[in-house]
């Protein structure tokens, strides 16, 4: 198995995804890049030439996980961004919350270039679990479509 990857697995009605990584950053990159994949299959043909930061905040690191992808959303919706290269710099603990910044690289969605995929309506929290061992995150989550 790769150190840090994704995998798609079956689900009813919506797109479940487990994710692993030797490194909480790492394994959140890699959450955002399965939600990439969804929308647009081959990340190949995103060209890295638009950069995007993305500062967040959480109480923990599920509500820090959800907030970090519905931006994605957010700016795929408002922005029509879709982003190949995806680099969590920290995750760390300020006074009671959880602090969060990322460099995002991609460019527009073309439809001419790009592959369309699914669309996404929503990160959720149901079945959400992020699980911590010695040089191994894992992390589940579904997205509703």
């Amino acid at each position: 198995m790769r150190k840090a990857g994704y995998r798609f697995l079956d689900h009813t009605a919506d797109v479940q995804v487990k994710i692993w990584a030797p490194t909480l950053e790492e394994a959140f990159s890699q959450t955002a890049l399965s939600l990439m994949v969804i929308i647009t299959p081959n990340l190949e043909k995103v060209s890295p030439i638009i950069e995007r930061k993305i500062k967040v905040k959480a109480e923990d690191k599920e509500a820090l996980l959800f907030d970090f992808l519905s931006e994605f959303l957010y700016i795929f919706d408002v922005e029509e961004l879709v982003f190949s290269k995806i680099e969590v710099l920290y995750i760390k603990k300020v006074n009671n919350d959880y602090e969060l910044v990322s460099i995002l690289k991609g460019e527009k969605f073309n439809k001419d270039k790009h592959d369309t995929g699914t669309i996404i309506k929503a990160v959720t929290y149901h079945l959400m679990a992020i699980k911590e061992k010695k040089n191994k995150v894992q992390i589940s989550i579904v997205f509703d479509i």
